[in-house]
């Protein structure tokens, strides 16, 4: 019995470790990316009104359209089956976002790159939670 009880208390594993870390990452990256496309699908005025002027169409109907692109390569990437391709869709999704703030010369630390910031959270999480992309996309040899 005490084998057990010491067993439980022990410190957890690194690949225990690596696995809460690439959930949490992952669970980050969809609820920001779920309250955008929501936003977007939703509220698309408010999004607009509250959005840098980015050269887009200011109309309802795109902001709508952008969610439910968004909606969907998101819903894609949290079922574990489609992750993978929600993850190349997403990427796709953000270096457009990142390529529209350059293009109008957004701050580059704080406009410009959070495409790209939530794309490193977006593969990390996913290369740590999956042993398949991990094996595609070896770090170290």
């Amino acid at each position: 019995m005490a084998t057990t009880y010491r067993a439980a208390s022990a410190a957890p594993t690194p690949r225990t470790l690596q696995l809460w870390t690439g959930r949490i990452l992952t669970a980050l990256v969809i609820l920001f990316l779920g309250a955008d496309a929501a936003g977007k699908l939703i509220a698309p005025m408010t999004m607009i009104a509250h959005s840098p002027p980015l050269g887009l169409p200011a109309t309802s109907g795109f902001y709508r359209l952008l969610g439910a692109i968004l909606g969907l390569a998101t819903a894609l990437y949290a079922w574990q089956r489609t992750a993978l391709l929600g993850a190349i869709l997403l990427t796709a999704y953000l270096g457009g976002a990142v390529a529209t703030h350059l293009r109008v010369g957004s701050p580059l630390f704080g406009y410009t790159l959070f495409g790209v910031y939530v794309g490193i959270m977006l593969w990390g999480g996913l290369w740590l939670r999956d042993s398949r992309i991990r094996a595609l996309l070896p770090l170290n040899r």
